[in-house]
């Protein structure tokens, strides 16, 4: 299920099934994506970071179109404890392989892979130089 902004409208919650997964999806080249996120995070439960939300930067291939920086967008996957997937949409190959890095994230997430949980799988993501 999509939705462009949160929160989700209550009116259909008898109806949504279960969230596994939160994706942030921020356009580098648009202002408005990141402020969007950043606004929407406020309605999204505390226990949902802890593995069960990631973002998806799309647009870094074309760096000189960037309206946001970089910095500032690995800041708030920091502040979140989330992790960050960078893209290009527009190329076939980096597409692919980032919807099969998500369904494999919301696998995890949904607990069908036997022995790894999302929090375990996050901490595998972190990166060494934040111990």
């Amino acid at each position: 299920h999509i939705a462009t902004s949160l929160p989700l409208p209550s009116e259909r919650d008898h109806l949504r099934p279960r969230i596994d997964l939160v994706v942030f999806m921020i356009d580098i080249k648009s202002k408005y994506s990141l402020k969007n996120v950043e606004t929407s995070l406020a309605h999204v439960d505390a226990s949902f970071f802890l593995g069960k939300v990631c973002f998806l930067v799309t647009g870094v291939g074309r760096v000189n179109a960037c309206s946001i920086e970089t910095n500032a967008i690995c800041k708030l996957g920091e502040a979140y404890c989330s992790p960050m997937l960078f893209c290009e949409l527009e190329l076939e190959g980096v597409r692919v392989a980032t919807a099969q890095r998500l369904l494999r994230m919301l696998q995890i997430c949904a607990g069908y892979i036997p022995g790894v949980s999302a929090l375990s799988f996050v901490s595998l993501m972190r990166n060494s130089d934040d111990d």
